[in-house]
């Protein structure tokens, strides 16, 4: 069982909702607010949630770092219950907290060093 931790969530949206302009300190106070609601569950109802908050889900899950389910319940007289749940994906959670911006290096240009002169010499008479 993978556990998230407030720091992943910061990182996570960091990467995502930073890069859109979002500052440091809003990321971390939104990284608090999420997991407030999680705590150490991956799930929480969608009852527990305010209109003001459904909101901040619903950005989170445009994000991708949040996503949705619902379960029916008959109860009595045969009447249908649908209640909703929200669920941390932690896979793409931990995913986008550990995105680097890839920064290439002399060896990822080592490749060139292979292709032989004729080839770049060829590739020049074609232009």
């Amino acid at each position: 069982m993978t556990t998230i931790t407030v720091q992943d969530v910061e990182r996570a949206l960091m990467n995502t909702l930073g890069k859109k302009g979002m500052e440091k300190e809003e990321v971390k106070k939104l990284a608090e607010y999420v997991m407030n609601f999680f705590g150490f569950e991956d799930t929480i109802s969608d009852n527990l949630l305010k209109a003001k908050d459904r909101d901040v889900f619903y950005t989170l899950q445009d994000v991708g770092i949040l996503t949705t389910f619902q379960d029916q319940i008959t109860i009595k007289k045969g009447k249908i219950w649908r209640i909703h749940y929200w669920v941390l994906k932690k896979r793409e959670i931990l995913r986008l907290a550990n995105l680097v911006d890839e920064v290439p290096t002399n060896e990822d240009y080592a490749i060139y060093d292979e292709i032989s002169d004729d080839v770049w010499s060829r590739h020049k008479e074609e232009e």
